[in-house]
């Protein structure tokens, strides 16, 4: 299955500001991209090899941007009951698919719900 090059460009952007964050780290557990911070994941970002769709999860527990996230086409409660504690899976093709930049912010709360706190203070310039 071919990638679609916007989703896959989105996919890029969304790993790389991932990474980019204060102790951020790439692995590959079950064979799928992950990024951690403190050996916690704060955003599933799948394969991006057309093995399937492109989408990522992340943990947003603000209502608002929970029920944003949720109202995107094809998003749904993360399976393996990540839902209950508000994982989000997002893909990231198809009509009305999130900007890249949205997906951002989501990966950043993510983040901030994940992260200690001397490293949202890096985050924040403290």
């Amino acid at each position: 299955m071919a990638v679609p090059r916007n989703a896959l460009k989105k996919w890029e952007k969304v790993r790389e500001f991932a990474l980019g964050l204060p102790g951020a780290a790439e692995e590959f557990p079950w064979g799928e991209s992950v990024a951690k911070v403190n050996k916690k994941v704060f955003v599933f970002l799948g394969v991006d090899d057309g093995s399937h769709p492109l989408r990522v999860t992340v943990k947003l527990r603000d209502d608002t941007a929970h029920a944003h996230a949720l109202a995107s086409p094809g998003a749904e409660p993360a399976g393996y009951g990540l839902g209950r504690s508000g994982w989000v899976s997002v893909p990231l093709e198809g009509q009305g698919a999130p900007a890249a930049e949205l997906l951002c912010d989501w990966v950043e709360e993510s983040y901030r719900t994940i992260a200690p706190k001397r490293l949202l203070a890096e985050l924040d310039g403290g």
